[in-house]
C-alpha cells in the first residue's frame, strides 16, 4: 500500500489500473467545498446566477480540455507531470514554473485546510480554529505518505460521499432557490460572465501541472483518447456540479444571521439541516478536501523533488526523505492556514486569477511541445541528464513563457491592478485567452527540432 516511486520512470511491470479510475478521482477531488465556493464568487463579484451558470460552464469545459491533454501524457510517458517539462525549458529552466507550482500548492492546501478544519471543529464541537486544520493537515499526510494507490481509493470514496452528499445539498438548494424567477429575471453582462469563464476555466487549469502524476501508472497501451475522456468527465462534471451549487447558494438569504460570503462551511451545514444532517455534509466537506489535498501535497513533493533534482542529479530518493519533503510541505500549509485572512472570497478569486495569469502559458507551451512539436516522442534518459538532449536551459522556451506571462497584463482585471485594454472591454478579464493563445503560436514558431540542444 506505501508508494516507492517518485520521480522516476514507472515500469512497465508496476503498471496497473484502468482509465476509469481517473473519473473517480477527478469527480472526488472537485466534488467539494472550494469549487462550490469558486461557483459563488462569480455571483459574488457581480454575474446574474444563471448566466454565471453557463459561463463556469464554458471555462470547466475550456480548461477542462487542456487538463485532460495534460493526463493523457501519463500513460504515454510514466512520468510525473512537472518532470516531462524538462523536455520544454531544458532540466534547470524547468525549475522556474516548477517553483511558481510550489506556490500554488501551497496556496490551494491552505485555503482547503481553512475550510475543512471549520468542518472537523463543526463535528468535534470544537470552536478554536486550530484544532480542526492540525487534525485535517494531519491526515492530509497519512494519505500523502500512503501515495498513488491510496489516493485513488481515497478518490472512489470521495466521490460515492459526494454524490450522496452534493445529491442531497442540490434538493435542500432548489427548494429554497427561486428557479423560475432567477431564470425569468436573467440579466447578461460582458464583464461578470466572463469572470465566470475566467474562474471556472482557471479552476482547471491549475490541476494541469500535477494531472499526469495520477495517470501515469495506468498501462502503457491506454489510449491517449480513453485517459483524456474518463479525466474531461469527471473533472468538468464534478466541478460543475458544485460550481452551480455556489452559484444558486450566493442567493440565498442569511441563515441564522451569517450569510455565506461570511462562514461557506456553516452556511452550507444549515442548508443540510439540523443536526445529523449537518454533520453528514460536513464529512462530505472533509473527504472531498481531504481527496484534493493529497493531490496538492503529493504534487507538491513531486515538484520539490523535481526542482531540486535538477540541480543535483536525482532520480530516486529514499522513504525517509520522501517523507520529509511531504511533511514539511503540510507544515508549511498548514502555518499559512493558520494565518489566514478573514477576507477569505475576495483573496482566493484574485489567487485563482492570478494562478491562471502563470499557467496558461505553461499548459500552451508543454502541449504544443509534446502533442505538435515532438509527437508524443520524449527522450526519458535525457530529461534527467542536464547534459543531455535537453540541455540545461532552453532559453526559446523560456523566453515564449516571459512572453506569455506579460502580453496578459493589459488585459487583467484584479484588485491591485486592472489593465488599460480591461477597461476599455468594460472590465471584462480575457487574459487567460489572450495568454494560451500567443503562448501557444509563439512557441509552435520558434521551437527548434528535439535534437537541437538549447543552453543558455
Amino acid at each position: 500500500m506505501i508508494e516507492t516511486r517518485s520521480i522516476e520512470v514507472v515500469p512497465d511491470e508496476e503498471r496497473h489500473g484502468t482509465p476509469v479510475s481517473q473519473f473517480t478521482l477527478w469527480f472526488g477531488a472537485t466534488t467539494q467545498i472550494t469549487a462550490v465556493v469558486d461557483g459563488a464568487l462569480a455571483v459574488v463579484f457581480g454575474a446574474d446566477p444563471i448566466w454565471a451558470i453557463v459561463g463556469l460552464l464554458i471555462g470547466n469545459l475550456l480548461g477542462g480540455a487542456v487538463m485532460a491533454l495534460h493526463s493523457a501524457q501519463g500513460p504515454l510517458l510514466g512520468l510525473p507531470q512537472m518532470i516531462s517539462s524538462r523536455a520544454q525549458f531544458g532540466v534547470l529552466g524547468a525549475a522556474i514554473p516548477l517553483l511558481l507550482v510550489i506556490v500554488m500548492y501551497l496556496g490551494f492546501a491552505a485555503t482547503g485546510t481553512v475550510l475543512s478544519g471549520q468542518a472537523i471543529n463543526q463535528i468535534v464541537g470544537v470552536s478554536a480554529p486550530w484544532v480542526g486544520i492540525v487534525i485535517f493537515g494531519l491526515l492530509t499526510l497519512l494519505i500523502a505518505l500512503l501515495g498513488y494507490k491510496v489516493i485513488h481509493r481515497m478518490g472512489r470514496i470521495a466521490t460515492v460521499l459526494g454524490i450522496l452528499g452534493f445529491g442531497f445539498l442540490t434538493v435542500q438548494i432548489l427548494r429554497s432557490v427561486d428557479l423560475g424567477g432567477l431564470i425569468g429575471s436573467a440579466q447578461f453582462a460582458w464583464p461578470p460572465f466572463l469572470l465566470s469563464v475566467a474562474l471556472g476555466a482557471g479552476w482547471q487549469l491549475t490541476f494541469g501541472p500535477y494531472v499526469a502524476d495520477y495517470s501515469r501508472y495506468l498501462p502503457r497501451t491506454t489510449k491517449p483518447r480513453t485517459t483524456f475522456t474518463y479525466t474531461l468527465l469527471g473533472s468538468v462534471i464534478g466541478s460543475q456540479w458544485s460550481m452551480t451549487l455556489g452559484a444558486l447558494v450566493a442567493t440565498l438569504p442569511a441563515r441564522d444571521g451569517k450569510s455565506f460570503l461570511a462562514d461557506q462551511v456553516g452556511f452550507l451545514g444549515s442548508v443540510a439541516g439540523p443536526g445529523l444532517a449537518a454533520i453528514a455534509i460536513y464529512l462530505v466537506i472533509v473527504s472531498g478536501k481531504l481527496t484534493v489535498n493529497s493531490l496538492n501535497a503529493y504534487g507538491g513533493f513531486m515538484c520539490a523533488l523535481t526542482t531540486v533534482a535538477g540541480f543535483t542529479g536525482t532520480a530516486a530518493i529514499s522513504r525517509r526523505a520522501r517523507t520529509v519533503y511531504i511533511a514539511a510541505f503540510i507544515a508549511v500549509s498548514v502555518i499559512i492556514a493558520l494565518a489566514a485572512s478573514a477576507d477569505f472570497l475576495d483573496n482566493f478569486k484574485n489567487f485563482v486569477l492570478v494562478l491562471l495569469m502563470v499557467f496558461t502559458p505553461w499548459s500552451a507551451i508543454n502541449l504544443i511541445d509534446f502533442y505538435l512539436i515532438s509527437k508524443e516522442k520524449v527522450d526519458v534518459d535525457a530529461l534527467y541528464d542536464p547534459d543531455g538532449r535537453y540541455g540545461r536551459w532552453n532559453v526559446r522556451a523560456l523566453a515564449c513563457y516571459g512572453v506569455g506571462v506579460v502580453v496578459q497584463i493589459p488585459f487583467l482585471a484584479q484588485k491591485l491592478y486592472t489593465g488599460p485594454i480591461t477597461e476599455l472591454l468594460g472590465g471584462a478579464d480575457i487574459s487567460w485567452m489572450v495568454g494560451l493563445v500567443i503562448t501557444g503560436l509563439l512557441y509552435y514558431l520558434l521551437a527548434r527540432p528535439r535534437t537541437v540542444r538549447e543552453d543558455a
